[in-house]
């Protein structure tokens, strides 16, 4: 796989892979910036885990597709696919959550400023479906094209992952008080009844 610069040069698929890094970390940048003014928030953590998850994208990538009926590439399907239904149940529920001015933290994304505290539909069983649609999607990469480097990223998107869980407990005790302490009881942290 080679593509032409401009220099009439093919360009190498490292080449390429690490181009992507690149542009795709000064894309995260642009979006985190303000979190990383601010070590302590749950986006300095989430930017961590994407820059772990990044070049598992980007490693496995020659390997997507190849035997895509094999017993690791089915479990990486699986995993991707449950990602994609983690993140749309906690998208669709968190607009609930009336996002607003009142949370006037610049670290946090737009949709993220939630004024009232979300507790139904999966919310109801765990507090991070959003993160924990990202671990299912850290590990469906790794899944992809086992080896030492995607498990020692993959372990570190997860470390950062729950990093950034905490540190976003941390903001919602915070901001909504007992009412979150009470709700971080009666659920679990990623998966429903487990974790």
């Amino acid at each position: 796989m080679s593509s032409v610069y401009n220099t009439g040069v093919p360009m190498s698929l490292l080449s390429m892979q690490i181009l992507a890094f690149v542009v795709f970390s000064l894309a995260l940048v642009a979006l985190s910036w303000q979190s990383l003014r601010k070590r302590d928030s749950h986006g300095f953590y989430r930017f961590l885990a994407w820059e772990a998850m990044l070049p598992m994208a980007l490693l496995n990538l020659p390997v997507w597709f190849v035997q895509p009926f094999a017993p690791l590439q089915i479990i990486s399907w699986m995993l991707l696919f449950a990602s994609l239904v983690w993140l749309g149940l906690g998208l669709k529920l968190i607009q609930a959550g009336v996002p607003g001015a009142e949370r006037g933290d610049a670290s946090l994304l737009a949709f993220e400023k939630t004024s009232q505290l979300v507790t139904t539909g999966i919310y109801g069983y765990i507090r991070h479906p959003l993160y924990g649609s990202l671990l299912l999607l850290t590990w469906g990469l790794f899944f992809k094209g086992v080896n030492g480097y995607t498990f020692v990223l993959a372990a570190l998107a997860t470390g950062f992952l729950v990093a950034t869980a905490r540190a976003d407990e941390r903001e919602c005790i915070a901001y909504f008080g007992a009412a979150y302490r009470d709700y971080m009881k009666r659920t679990k942290r990623f998966v429903p009844f487990l974790f």
